[in-house]
């Protein structure tokens, strides 16, 4: 899949495209089924797809100080619309002087001038522009300008996340704040995942004879509600399963939120400095501070031990 950082990135003989705008974040099932239906309709056109979204979101730029938690950077939906088949990525540098394009002249400079679309894929609340002011029947009128199609998709599925909200990355987002990973899962399709670097941290898990990952998270990454939860660390492709834990570490009267991961029954383990991803599968207990080390200790092993059934549980009904 190519990725462009910009309009000037994309090759100046690119022909015709179908094409979807969007911030995608957690590219979740909603936004499967418009990102899918655009792979489908460019192979059956005989064309390339492209995904054209932006950063930083959009929000900041427009409301300074709004940046909604991301479920996933770009690199991440990146991958994962590139497990969709897509065969380009367009992140678009979202700036103030951007944000005052009409839509009118979004359609020109991007889509028409540059990527050649011949249709754009949307869902029914797509706006762009200045101000939000085009929409969909705007995209489709200046289509029949400018020689390309416009086909909407509905997003809205539901399920039981949310108590049936329509699947959207609000209500992931609010999921995972509240600490609902299977919830958030069943609206991505997959666990949630926080990615960043291992960093030295006070080293008490080392002393208590669980050493833990202490991952220093992307800037605005939708992170757990405090917590201890079941799921994987990931490190140079290797999945290894995990106790994760997220809060301020209370039995130590800590004051900084972190999230650590310990990767059951391995040692030895040097990831300092490591670019590593958690994903989140099961919730086990909520952040407590106890009467004694000893204390501490036991409920340690039951998270481990819970965490471990969880997960074999969970791979056992996927194999």
């Amino acid at each position: 899949m190519q990725r462009w950082r910009g309009l000037e990135d994309i090759p100046q003989d690119w022909g015709r495209s179908v094409v979807t705008i969007g911030s995608y974040d957690g590219v979740h099932r909603g936004h499967q089924l418009i990102i899918g239906r655009a792979v489908e309709r460019a192979r059956e056109l005989g064309v390339p797809s492209v995904v054209v979204t932006f950063d930083p979101h959009p929000s900041e730029v427009v409301r300074p100080g709004s940046h909604p938690p991301l479920l996933a950077p770009h690199h991440r939906r990146a991958e994962l619309m590139a497990e969709l088949g897509v065969d380009a990525i367009l992140i678009l540098p979202f700036t103030s002087e951007f944000s005052k394009l009409s839509a009118a002249d979004f359609v020109v400079k991007v889509l028409v001038d540059k990527l050649h679309a011949t249709l754009v894929v949307e869902g029914p609340n797509f706006r762009f522009g200045h101000k939000a002011a085009g929409n969909v029947d705007v995209l489709a009128e200046l289509g029949r300008t400018y020689d390309y199609e416009v086909e909407l998709i509905d997003l809205r599925v539901r399920g039981e996340a949310g108590g049936g909200e329509p699947f959207s990355s609000t209500l992931t987002r609010r999921l995972v704040g509240l600490g609902d990973i299977e919830g958030a899962a069943e609206i991505l399709g997959r666990p949630h995942r926080v990615e960043g670097v291992v960093v030295r941290g006070a080293q008490r898990g080392r002393e208590l004879g669980y050493p833990t990952a202490n991952v220093e998270t992307l800037p605005h990454t939708a992170i757990p509600a405090d917590g201890v939860y079941a799921g994987w660390l990931t490190v140079n492709g290797e999945r290894m399963p995990a106790a994760i834990s997220v809060g301020t570490n209370p039995q130590f009267d800590g004051t900084e939120r972190t999230v650590e991961a310990y990767a059951i029954d391995r040692v030895g383990l040097d990831l300092y400095g490591l670019h590593v991803a958690v994903d989140f599968l099961a919730y086990v207990r909520g952040m407590a501070k106890f009467d004694s080390i000893e204390d501490l200790l036991e409920a340690i092993g039951n998270d481990v031990k819970r965490s471990t059934e969880l997960i074999e549980a969970y791979e056992a009904g996927r194999g």
